[in-house]
């Protein structure tokens, strides 16, 4: 029987991995991959500029407000987005250029410039912002925030107060933080912080590959009721050696594919050392480097040494359990359609858990956030994330562990009951009925 099984997993497996599309689309996303962590250069070969900036050209009618304005704006923009290097470069247009200049002609030669006039008014001074498209809200933030700080510095000078005064006020404050809780520290706070945004985008691909999981066994199943050559398998070896081959197989082919995306992950990090960065990018490749080894260094860091392998435990649980489900499911309908229907409750529960790790940050010490991260559908990518907040602690994670194999084994005894009598049953009327009547029996 063992050899049955084996033989059932190896003819699974090779229809998935030994095909023409399996390889085109693995290299397809090995070339994806590494292109998006390489599309600064890639712009750049063909012709795009990363150091080119943006154009501003500031017409002061009120001929104290340019110096002001610039001086701001490098200050803004360092506050907002962390760099020395200003992504901007401002030109002043002279009193001379005045009456030849012309900013409709300045835009269709750069449409990606920005005028702005600045005016005296009975409100220190107003200001018109002129661009040929919309403006980023990140760009929009920083000229708007500008403008502000420079009408109030300009007021103030015609206080006629004191420049030493006057440099105490526009002075950034320095932010001394303090926690009180002795446990925690402001790394740790900035460490959850980027966590909570970060590591719902790492269990994407398990979330990707569960729903894919899904899908696959459910379309081979119903292939072969369609195609009657379940009548010919399932004379050959008992529904138990069948449907633990699918759930095997399956599991298999997402664990290939899980360790396939991952190796492509290192080689696009590895390009990305050997091709140079391109202007903004530097900014962006420096911050993570800075986050990275601010984690390691952290205790974070440490605890990665416990989280990795407890979030591989669920994950490999809840796949056995999406790919049960999916095999359940399957066995009680007769083509593609109707399996899309049963679907849908266990797409929606996975994608429920998917937002709900991406929130995570925003239920800090809602009970029922850590009662969810029990559920064991939605456990593997919700327990992680508050494990790694803090919201729960390595206890509550080992249970969700203890549920998941519970719920697998109960899957295990009561799904087998359904799928031995709905795999032979091609009746496309009463799936429910069916199925708890198989449970009846």
């Amino acid at each position: 029987m063992a050899n049955k099984l084996k033989f059932l997993i190896m003819v699974s497996l090779n229809r998935k991995i030994k095909t023409k599309w399996f390889v085109i689309v693995n290299v397809l996303l090995l070339f994806l991959i590494v292109a998006i962590a390489n599309i600064d250069t890639i712009i750049t070969f063909f012709g795009g500029d990363f150091d080119r900036k943006e154009q501003i050209y500031v017409v002061d009618k009120t001929d104290s407000s340019y110096d002001v304005f610039a001086e701001q704006l490098a200050v803004v923009e360092k506050s907002i987005l962390g760099r020395d290097e200003s992504s901007f470069a401002v030109n002043l247009v002279t009193e001379e250029e005045y009456e030849t200049f012309d900013y409709e002609e300045i835009i269709e030669e750069e449409p990606s410039s920005i005028i702005i006039y600045l005016e005296p008014s009975d409100n220190v001074m107003d200001a018109k912002l002129i661009t040929e498209v919309y403006l980023g809200t990140i760009p929009q933030q920083i000229i708007l925030t500008s403008l502000n700080e420079t009408r109030s510095i300009i007021a103030l000078l015609e206080t006629e107060i004191d420049e030493e005064e006057l440099a105490k006020i526009t002075t950034p404050i320095a932010v001394e933080r303090i926690i009180l809780d002795e446990e925690k520290d402001s790394d740790e706070e900035m460490q959850a912080a980027i966590m909570s945004t970060v590591f719902p985008f790492i269990i994407l691909p398990f979330f990707m590959l569960t729903i894919f999981l899904v899908q696959m066994i459910g379309a081979e199943v119903n292939d072969e009721k369609s195609s009657r050559g379940m009548e010919i398998i399932i004379s050959s070896v008992p529904p138990k050696i069948h449907f633990f081959a699918k759930i095997i197989a399956g599991n298999l082919f997402v664990i290939i594919q899980g360790l396939l995306l991952f190796l492509f992950g290192v080689i696009a990090l590895f390009s990305r050392q050997l091709t140079p960065s391109a202007g903004i990018t530097d900014g962006i490749s420096a911050e993570i480097n800075n986050i990275l080894k601010m984690v390691l260094d952290s205790d974070l860091g440490s605890q990665l040494m416990y989280i990795i392998p407890l979030t591989l435990i669920l994950m490999l649980l809840t796949f056995l359990a999406y790919a049960l489900l999916a095999g359940i499911l399957a066995s009680m309908t007769t083509n593609i359609e109707d399996f899309q229907q049963l679907q849908t409750p266990i797409v929606i529960i996975l994608v429920i858990g998917y937002y709900l790790a991406i929130m995570a940050g925003v239920f800090t010490g809602a009970t029922f956030i850590r009662v969810l991260s029990f559920f064991p559908l939605i456990s593997a990518i919700l327990s992680p994330s508050l494990l790694v907040l803090e919201q729960i602690g390595v206890v509550e994670v080992l249970f969700s562990i203890l549920l998941m194999i519970i719920f697998n084994f109960l899957l295990i005894k009561y799904g087998l009951k359904i799928y031995k009598v709905g795999i032979l049953n091609y009746s496309t009327t009463g799936l429910w009925q069916k199925m708890f009547k198989a449970l009846r029996s």
